[in-house]
């Protein structure tokens, strides 16, 4: 342990799992812990963010956990505050919440629609709106989002309002980045690739009619690397950019997908 976190406080969004094993948000918050900060682990499901603040304490870190829906700015100022009260400060904003919902152009219902964009990328803004005001009272922070390369390009799957949204989110980073630049508040993005994660087995094995082993073979011939990524892989992307390695480093949206966006056609 290199402790590139020691003194920090991370507030990790979407910081559950769907199920057994590492997803993005518990990887990352354990990964923030394991380093040094102290972890408040806010989900919609308190009982998996929970869950992460018990995994981070049974390593001997320091975490709390809340329930939040990050369509609500209410609940995300209640998180913030939970923060405060636990350590202080608030020096990561970890921002990994967001759903899917399949459909297209004309399959697509408006519930879905806005659903999706209110935790995707609304949610996002709110975030941001419930914590900078606390970074700009400490004279600086690191905002992290989590995209995807649906974002920029198409993946095989109609997920209309998820593919456009997350689209939205790189824009909204690049724009919270330049805003607050001089108050020494980072905004990056990264941007999954195909993460061998608990939510697959759940969103894209139906598509191949439960075979996990057509699924994972398919998934990773698409990777240029020809294998999927791992949780942990973004955790550590999340670290770069919550570290101070990463001081220089603003308004970035990183693909971490083995390859696959350097694929797509321009």
């Amino acid at each position: 342990m290199t402790e590139r976190l020691k003194g920090k406080t991370a507030l990790v969004l979407g910081a559950g799992c769907v199920g057994e094993g590492w997803g993005n948000g518990n990887a990352t918050a354990v990964t923030f812990a394991r380093e040094g900060a102290n972890v408040v682990c806010a989900d919609i499901n308190e009982g998996s963010a929970a869950q992460t603040a018990e995994l981070v304490r049974r390593e001997g870190g320091k975490a709390v956990h809340v329930r939040a829906d990050v369509a609500s700015l209410e609940q995300l100022e209640h998180a913030a505050a939970v923060a405060l009260e636990a350590y202080g400060r608030i020096d990561v904003l970890h921002n990994n919440a967001g759903i899917s919902v399949r459909g297209g152009t004309l399959d697509s219902s408006e519930e879905s629609w806005d659903r999706v964009y209110a935790v995707n990328a609304r949610g996002a803004f709110l975030a941001c709106k419930a914590v900078i005001p606390h970074m700009q009272r400490q004279g600086g922070g690191s905002i992290i989002h989590v995209s995807s390369i649906a974002a920029v390009g198409w993946t095989g799957h109609a997920l209309l309002s998820y593919q456009s949204s997350k689209a939205a989110l790189n824009q909204l980073t690049r724009m919270v980045a330049v805003q607050h630049a001089a108050e020494g508040i980072r905004c990056n993005c990264i941007m999954p690739g195909l993460i061998d994660s608990p939510r697959i087995y759940q969103t894209i094995l139906p598509v191949f009619g439960g075979d996990v082993e057509r699924m994972r073979a398919s998934r990773s011939q698409a990777v240029p690397m020809k294998r999927m990524g791992e949780a942990w892989d973004i955790a550590n992307a999340a670290l770069f950019f919550a570290a101070d390695e990463s001081k220089y480093v603003t308004g970035v949206v990183m693909a971490v997908d083995g390859g696959i966006t350097c694929s797509l056609p321009h």
